[in-house]
C-alpha cells in the first residue's frame, strides 16, 4: 500500500515510516494537518494515518474535508486521546479505524492489514503471469518453480506489473507509485531495477525480453 502518515511527532512518524517500508509499504510523512490535506490530493494514498492534535489543520477537521471531498482513502487514526467520546468523534468524522496512543506496532501493523482485505476488491491469492507467479501472502516470487531473490523495489515493481498486466506502464507511473516523495529519484533509477529484474528472471529461464521494452513510452509484462 501507499501510505500517508500525518503526524507531527518524530518521535513517532519516523520509526513508524521505517517499520512500514520493511513490510513493503510506500510511505510518506508530514507533519501538519494543511501539507496532509495538499498531499492526500494526489489520490495516490490507499491509507492515511492521522494524528488528532495536528498544527494548522486539526485531524478530526482534515478527516472531515477528506470525506466531504468525497476521498475514498483509508484512514486510520493514531492519538492519545483515549476517551469513549473522542472515539466517537474519530469515527464519525470519517474514520476507518481509531488506535490509541502507545500502540504496538505488530497491533497497528494487524489492523492495516485488516483494513486493506476491507477495501480491496476480490482478487485470486496468488498473481499469475505465464510461468510468473508472486503470492501476496508469502511475498514469494517465482518464475517457472524457481524463486527468484528480490529486493523490496524489486518486489514492488514485479506486483504493480502483474497487478496490471496488459498494460503499457510508464516508468513516470512507476516512479510516482513506488518511490516516497521527498525522496530524490530520477527515471534511471526505473531503468536499473527494470535491467535487474530482467536479469534474475533469465537466470530463472524466462526470456530476454519478458518485461517488455514499448520504445519511447515505457513497459510491458511479455509472454516468455
Amino acid at each position: 500500500m501507499r501510505i500517508l502518515i500525518v503526524e507531527d511527532d518524530d518521535r513517532i512518524a519516523r520509526p513508524l515510516a521505517e517499520y512500514l517500508k520493511r513490510q513493503h509499504h510506500i510511505v510518506d510523512i508530514t507533519g501538519d494537518g494543511i501539507e496532509g490535506w495538499e498531499w492526500s490530493q494526489s489520490g495516490m494514498y490507499e491509507l492515511i494515518l492521522l494524528d488528532l492534535m495536528l498544527p494548522k489543520l486539526d485531524g478530526v477537521a482534515l478527516c472531515k474535508r477528506l470525506r466531504g471531498a468525497s476521498y475514498k482513502t483509508l484512514i486510520l487514526i493514531l492519538t492519545a486521546r483515549d476517551t469513549t467520546d473522542d472515539k466517537i468523534i474519530g469515527l464519525d468524522a470519517g474514520a476507518d479505524d481509531y488506535l490509541v496512543k502507545p500502540f504496538d506496532i505488530k497491533e497497528l501493523a494487524a489492523r492495516i492489514r485488516a483494513l486493506a482485505r476491507r477495501s480491496q476488491e476480490i482478487r485470486p491469492p496468488i498473481l499469475i503471469h505465464g510461468d510468473l507467479q508472486l503470492d501476496p501472502a508469502t511475498q514469494q516470487v517465482t518464475y517457472a518453480g524457481n524463486i527468484l531473490s528480490l529486493t523490496p523495489k524489486e518486489y514492488m515493481i514485479i506486483e504493480y506489473f502483474l497487478r496490471n498486466p496488459n498494460q503499457v506502464i510508464t516508468r513516470s507511473a512507476i516512479l510516482d507509485k513506488l518511490w516516497e516523495f521527498d525522496k530524490s529519484c530520477g527515471e534511471g533509477s526505473v531503468k536499473t531495477h527494470i535491467t535487474n529484474l530482467r536479469n534474475k528472471l533469465r537466470v530463472a529461464g524466462s526470456s530476454e525480453d519478458y518485461i517488455e521494452n514499448i520504445y519511447g513510452i515505457g513497459y510491458r509484462l511479455g509472454h516468455g
